[in-house]
């Protein structure tokens, strides 16, 4: 594929729509893609995590990604939201890791007492910054993150892209390629098995899990525009 020559046009508006910044970096405008990065390394990361359960390989898949993004956007037409484009890009990334971790468990065992990476956590302002309630909450975030992991494969993706990322059926039935009808019942059901363990305090903490600091995502721009300089 042949590489897209770099610009150096001004610096894209802030918040200029998608589609202009999308335009702008099928022309080789690599600043408007440093500002689509950022603009939805949250939701990309989620996605990714959602179905690898492990921070440091949606990291590796989200990165991949964005390269993958980057040489293949010239022939985005619009036919979906780009932020749906990318997270069907991140989501087979991450389905492919997923595919080839399943291979090598069949030959190599997962050694026993193997546990999840802890996710970061985040810090606290306003109102919720006493030290109690901050552990409160911070207790809250970790047994939320747990159950979620601990949800099976295919409830586990949809319950974050439609109650953690707030991503509306269509577009997550299109990330992960099943019925919008599936993704209803398979959210019913994951709400189900959480409010088992979590119960009235299961929408509190939503908003707050998988969160992506600022360290996490200046770390993976930094990573993929090394990359594509």
């Amino acid at each position: 594929m042949p590489r897209m020559k770099k610009t150096q046009a001004t610096a894209p508006r802030a918040d200029a729509p998608d589609t202009e910044l999308a335009a702008l970096v099928a022309r080789g405008d690599t600043g408007a893609f440093e500002l689509l990065m950022r603009r939805h390394n949250r939701t990309l990361y989620r996605t990714a995590r959602a179905i690898l359960r492990d921070d440091a390989e949606a990291e590796d898949a989200l990165q991949e990604g964005y390269l993958q993004a980057y040489q293949a956007i010239g022939g985005f037409r619009g036919d979906a939201k780009l932020s749906t484009w990318l997270a069907r890009i991140v989501a087979n990334q991450a389905l492919m890791r997923l595919r080839k971790r399943a291979r090598r468990a069949e030959i190599v065992p997962l050694q026993p007492g193997a546990t999840l990476e802890h996710l970061n956590e985040i810090p606290e302002s306003g109102m919720d910054s006493t030290p109690e309630r901050s552990a409160q909450r911070s207790e809250m975030r970790r047994l939320l993150e747990a159950s979620i992991d601990a949800l099976p494969d295919d409830y586990r993706a949809v319950f974050v892209l439609r109650a953690v990322e707030e991503m509306p059926v269509e577009e997550a039935a299109a990330v992960l390629k099943i019925p919008p009808a599936t993704v209803r019942s398979r959210l019913f059901r994951a709400r189900g098995l959480l409010r088992e363990t979590l119960a009235a305090r299961l929408d509190l903490a939503c908003e707050e899990a998988f969160g992506f600091a600022g360290e996490r995502c200046d770390r993976i721009v930094a990573n993929v525009m090394e990359r594509i300089r």
